[in-house]
């Protein structure tokens, strides 16, 4: 190693000690060239303080800097001993009311949550414990250094600015003071002379690139030969490689070496060998050779020791600078003044300008100390923060392509800064309005992501391992984005208008980039081979959804914004699906003589994306127009009427029509990649501005349009249109066995349809889309979160979406719909729902996930069972919508819908196989619930002289059109409520009836109750007051009939006990007899009894009941009664085998209930005993079956059973079985029965088969 082969370090000189600081400051204000004076004394004395060996001596170097080289320069500015003149300083100084505090790496800083303008507004210990916020909602996080503290400053908070500390220097202030007036016209001269020397000195020397030579004005006539090999740091080469390749460039210790790559991570440089050129160039090419075979090689420079020395010295002075500016808020101004002022090379020629634009050249220590002196300078000046701002907006674009290209954090960059400067509000509006930062940011980033398809879409399916990196780096200009955003103007001008919607047209530019990107095609016969990329463009998404929501916030704060950037939003709409060459053919579709133009498209054979930013902005924006009444105000100004609904409608539909698809496994070769994206659609970070967005982008197109043509649509792309417009599909399907998989394809289809109606007609808790405000939004989560499970607060602050200033707005309504369990053993505190709030709930939640669903519904049917109510969940009353969406409520009662419920109930009614699913009724039974709901609103909230359109009662009771002649939607629910196998649903099918009943009755008693009265209308009245009079008179003589017939039955049972008297006195005797047996075994009767044979002595039936563990339903063992099976498995057996070494022959003839004991193996069936209904059995076997086929969508997991050989786990004690045992009377009560109907013909009675 070096040391081992230089001389001894030399000993310092010891004339350095005899320079007078005092003497040196008296020539410098004697000379007459200051600059050429400093420049002389800095180039002779500083090579012989700083670097004088291999390893750096920091104490004595300190010492000796401080009186050689800094010490002349306070004496100079102050003009006298500067512990005098600095103190004077100081006592002329008013106090800063500004705290300015630079946090150090793992500081502690606080943020509070109530009065904080933005999260990055903090607070240093001390000042916090001074201030009002210790007593608020406050957030505490660790600093990562580079940030400083936010007291003082008014623009961050909303109250409480001070602390207890800075607020004395507050009642001081005057606006605008020039701080320069507390000093001398002297101090002011001498001090802007030595500052503007020293800062460009040090700017100079740190910014100069050449490794051999010094800047002439520093140049001396001695030049010894002593070098160093420098090694610079970067964040690609890992610990272990530096050490392992210093171990062999400079021959050190292996803790020699681990010292070398700790400081030079830490300080961003080191010199790992000292001496001549010769010997530090060979450590530097063993350097690069080792570390230039897999990435780029570590940055070495062999560099001479002068320059070392004044580049050392440069850190020092610029420590200096930002300590001396904090004596006086003079010194600070006149500091500021020499950094801004422009140089002799005009633009970008400031001292900050040069350092600034050299930011990513430099190693990571002189990052630091030139980034603390501008936080402790310019971003302390209020003016020249604004200054400052201004050149840091025009470097902009250099300024984060530096970044991009360099391999360090962004801490380590100067672009780090951007948090300081755009999350200033006057700041902000300011750049915006005047340099047009929006633009800049966004255009600067899409700059960085050139990688385009052919309909110029962002493409990151071939994205190499240098523009992945890239694209990490190149997502934080979304976070200035997010910062310039943050805080919402008060008052616009008519240049902040102007320059936003410039912003706002380049923004939507990028999302037009984002529609439609990673289109994704079923895969069809071989699963697909290598996952495709998807994170990326799902990262690009999630960090800019808060922008999304935060431009439309700004939107919605001018009514003049809000009505150009919708319209921009829908031109650069129109022109992306003039863009998409989809080719496809127009098609008519017809139902229920409503007929619809639309094209041919599948979402199963065709491209299909699940990005589609525009469509979704433009959703919000519309919503925006509704709550912000613009719609309403000036709708001459809106193009409303250019809309086209099925443009709106086509892409957000395909998309749910693909996630539908996914539920029912029809993209299961598409891998996990798809599964992973419908997973982030839904997921509570990405909803707002994905699946919610589409949600109300459907509720636009359904209030725009007439619903019966966007149902048929929508059949369409659920590939459901010939189901329902093919008469007497259920009859076709079942009788074909083959498509039994194609069924149940189709039927969750049928499911996820319902659903999307369901969703499309009760989500109306969005503020412009119901007549809600944002709390009424947020206690609706809540609830429904507290509906699977009580919930602790962390829980269910994850399950809530954050706004940008990561507020759930949880706190400000959890009171009114829950009540706080305090931790008990389980050391958590929960939160449960209150009895009052379960009113609300809905089933069909949208936010639900299948398993969250799931758990809600079990959960409040056992809480009405345990309150001793019925298990219906009904629909809860919903808020009315705002008048732009009024119309979607029609949805209910078009023809199309009555026909899909209606078609649904009689697969129900038929029970034909597997055409229909309980899922399937149980959404049809909603929406059928939320019609009546909608309609008794209507009735109960009429005002006088105002027609009530929605007619749904009157529609459901009118018998289905020719040619199937199907009875009515109300018949067949009354048919259904007595129906065995819907046990689950009966409670709702009452509620049903019972809500009807109770509409009919107030229809029937408001006379007044205004109804639309036009000719077609009365028509159709009389004529369903024609059918509902012949259905009451033939229902009462189907009434009197079945009572003629029950007299009939009864008056025959009597006539038949009077008739055989002496048959049933015999069996009451013999019942007798017996019980006396039972009872009183000693006791022998006179009677003979007989055990076995034809003359068996009939003994009284005991009744048998069991419970099916499915349905819970008791029931009586008998022949005429449900067919009941028990859980068993059946498998091989060499228990009882006596000769193990015979075989069968051949098995296909050999009869399986005859097992010869000298078999290999005989059959052994065991069962748990657990009991069921054989259809509850089925049913049950049937959806364990489904499940697995659709298990390959998710991570599969080991089974411990395997449905392909037929088994499955028994539901209560889930043990294994692969066949059930049918529950058979025992023989002697089949016998007794026989016995009695034998007994019975012999009277001629009971007639012979």
């Amino acid at each position: 190693m070096a040391s081992e082969l230089e001389p001894e370090v030399q000993a310092f000189d010891r004339s350095l000690l005899e320079c007078s600081a005092e003497e040196t400051a008296g020539k410098w204000l004697q000379a007459t060239d200051l600059t050429r004076e400093v420049y002389q004394h800095l180039a002779h004395y500083v090579p012989r303080i700083y670097c004088r060996g291999p390893n750096p001596f920091p104490q004595k170097e300190d010492m000796l800097s401080h009186q050689v080289l800094l010490g002349p320069m306070e004496w100079y500015l102050c003009g006298e001993d500067p512990e005098l003149g600095f103190s004077k300083l100081e006592q002329t100084n008013k106090p800063s009311h500004l705290c300015g505090r630079v946090f150090k790496v793992g500081e502690p800083t606080y943020s509070c949550r109530d009065c904080a303008v933005d999260p990055t507004c903090v607070l240093c210990m001390e000042c916090f414990l001074g201030s009002i916020h210790r007593d608020h909602r406050y957030r505490m996080t660790t600093s990562g250094g580079g940030g400083f503290c936010d007291c003082g400053d008014t623009e961050a908070w909303k109250e409480g600015p001070y602390c207890q500390k800075h607020e004395l220097n507050t009642s001081e202030i005057e606006e605008e003071e020039d701080p320069l007036v507390h000093l001398s016209e002297d101090v002011i001269a001498r001090t802007y002379n030595i500052f503007a020397i020293m800062f460009r000195y040090a700017v100079e020397i740190l910014t100069w690139e050449k490794e051999s030579e010094l800047p002439p004005d520093l140049e001396t006539t001695e030049k010894s030969d002593t070098y160093y090999c420098m090694l610079f740091n970067d964040e690609v080469h890992t610990y272990e490689q530096v050490i392992y390749t210093l171990q062999k460039a400079v021959n050190c210790t292996q803790k020699e070496a681990i010292g070398f790559a700790t400081t030079v991570d830490r300080d961003g440089r080191r010199s790992v060998r000292y001496g001549d050129f010769q010997y530090c160039e060979q450590a530097k090419s063993v350097i690069v050779r080792n570390t230039s075979r897999q990435t780029k090689p570590l940055k070495v420079q062999v560099m001479h020791s002068s320059i070392v020395a004044h580049q050392n010295f440069g850190l020092k002075l610029l420590s200096w600078l930002g300590s001396i500016i904090g004596y006086s808020d003079g010194l600070r101004r006149i500091l500021c003044q020499v950094g801004l002022q422009e140089g002799p090379d005009g633009e970008n020629s400031s001292l900050v300008d040069r350092l600034m634009l050299s930011d990513s050249k430099l190693w990571k220590g002189a990052r630091s100390v030139y980034h603390q002196l501008f936080m402790s300078s310019l971003l302390m000046d209020l003016k020249y923060k604004k200054l400052f701002a201004v050149r840091f907006a025009k470097n902009y674009e250099r300024l984060q392509s530096d970044y991009v290209t360099d391999d360090h954090d962004r801490e380590f960059s100067i672009a780090d800064l951007s948090v300081q400067i755009f999350t200033v509000p006057s700041l902000a509006r300011m750049l915006i309005t005047e340099e047009n930062l929006m633009t800049i940011i966004i255009k600067t980033f899409m700059d960085h992501l050139r990688h385009r398809d052919a309909q110029g879409r962002f493409q990151f399916e071939r994205y190499t391992a240098l523009q992945a990196f890239k694209f990490r780096r190149v997502q934080s200009l979304i976070l200035d984005l997010k910062y310039v955003l943050i805080s919402k103007p008060t008052e616009w001008s008519d240049d902040l208008r102007q320059k936003f919607l410039e912003g706002f047209d380049a923004f939507l530019e990028l999302l037009k980039c984002m529609q439609g990107m990673d289109p994704i095609a079923r895969q069809v016969g071989q699963h697909i081979e290598m996952e495709p990329e998807w994170e990326a463009a799902f990262t690009l998404q999630m960090k800019l959804t808060h922008v999304i929501s935060m431009m439309q916030d700004w939107c919605a704060l001018d009514e003049k914004v809000l009505i150009e950037a919708y319209k921009k939003c829908l031109a650069v709409l129109t022109q992306c699906h003039g863009g998409f060459t989809d080719g496809e053919q127009p098609v008519t579709l017809s139902i229920c003589g409503h007929s619809v133009e639309t094209i041919r498209y599948c979402v199963s054979k065709e491209k299909v994306s699940i990005h589609l930013p525009v469509s979704r902005l433009l959703a919000g924006l519309h919503v925006l127009l509704s709550k912000s009444e613009v719609a309403y105000k000036f709708p001459e100004l809106l193009p409303l009427s250019e809309l086209s609904p099925p443009m709106l409608i086509e892409h957000p539909l395909r998309c749910l029509v693909l996630c539908a698809q996914v539920h029912a496994g029809m993209w299961r070769r598409n891998g996990f990649s798809l599964v992973n994206q419908i997973y982030y659609y839904h997921n509570v970070k990405c909803r707002c501005e994905m699946f919610d967005k589409d949600i109300v982008m459907l509720q636009t197109g359904v209030s725009m349009m007439d619903p019966n043509h966007f149902l048929m649509i929508m059949l369409s792309r659920f590939e459901l249109y010939q189901i329902f417009s093919t008469p007497d599909y259920g009859k076709k399907i079942s009788s074909e066995t083959t498509h039994k998989d194609l069924v149940q394809q189709n039927n969750t289809l049928i499911e996820e349809m319902l659903y999307l109606i369901i969703m499309l007609v009760g989500e109306r808790f969005s503020p412009g889309v119901g007549q809600v405000n944002a709390t009424d939004e947020i206690k609706r989560e809540i609830i429904h979160q507290l509906s699977i499970k009580p919930m602790a607060h962390s829980e269910l602050v994850k399950s809530l979406p954050e706004d940008e200033n990561k507020e759930t707005g949880m706190e400000s309504v959890i009171e009114a719909v829950a009540h706080f369990k305090k931790p008990g053993l389980t050391g958590r505190g929960m939160y449960e729902l209150k009895p009052e709030c379960a009113k609300e709930f809905n089933l069909y939640f949208y936010h639900f996930s299948r398993a969250e669903q799931s758990k809600a519904e079990e959960a409040q049917r056992k809480l009405k069972r345990q309150n001793k109510e019925d298990t219906a969940l009904p629909p809860p009353v919903l808020p009315p919508f705002c008048p732009l969406f009024a119309s979607l409520v029609n949805i209910l009662q078009s023809d199309v819908m009555l026909l899909i419920m209606r078609t649904v109930l009689q697969w129900t009614v038929e029970h034909n196989g597997y055409v229909w699913s309980e899922s399937m009724l149980q959404r049809v039974l909603h929406l059928i619930g939320m019609a009546l709901q909608e309609e008794k609103q209507h009735l109960e909230n009429v005002v006088e002289e105002h027609v009530v359109t929605f007619t749904f009662t009157q529609k459901i009771s009118k018998p289905g059109e020719a040619p199937n002649n199907s009875p009515s939607i109300l018949a067949m629910l009354e048919t259904l409520q007595n129906a065995p196998y819907l046990e689950v649903h009966k409670d709702m099918i009452r509620w049903i009836l019972k809500t009807f009943n109770a509409i009919k009755k107030i229809r029937e008693s408001s006379s007044t109750s205004p109804v639309a009265e036009t000719e077609g209308t009365i028509m159709e009245e009389s004529s369903r007051d024609k059918d509902k009079a012949e259905r009451k008179r033939k229902a009462e003589i189907a009434r009197l009939r079945r009572e003629k017939i029950m007299a009939q039955m009864s008056e025959m049972q009597r006539h038949f006990i009077d008739e055989n008297k002496e048959l049933f006195q015999q069996t009451l005797e013999l019942d007798a007899s017996i019980s006396a047996v039972l009872d009183n075994s000693p006791v022998v009767s006179d009677m003979t009894l007989t055990a076995l044979g034809p003359a068996q002595t009939q003994v009284p039936e005991q009744r048998q009941f069991v419970t099916c563990i499915l349905c819970q339903e008791e029931q009586e063992v008998k022949v005429e009664s449900r067919a009941m099976v028990l859980a068993a498995f059946v498998q091989r057996s060499t228990v009882l085998s006596k000769n193990r070494s015979k075989f069968i022959q051949d098995p296909e003839k050999y009869d399986p209930l005859f097992m010869h004991p000298d078999l290999s193996c005989g059959t052994h069936t065991s069962s748990c005993g657990h009991i069921m209904h054989a259809h509850c059995w089925q049913r049950y076997f049937d959806s364990v079956q489904a499940k697995e086929q659709r298990r390959q969508q998710r991570l599969r997991l080991h089974t411990s059973y395997d449905v392909e050989n037929g088994e499955f786990l028994c539901p209560l004690c889930e043990c294994l079985s692969n066949t059930v045992i049918p529950l058979l009377l025992p023989p002697r009560n089949i016998f007794n029965r026989y016995c009695l109907i034998k007994e019975f013909r012999k009277y001629g009675r009971i007639a012979a088969p």
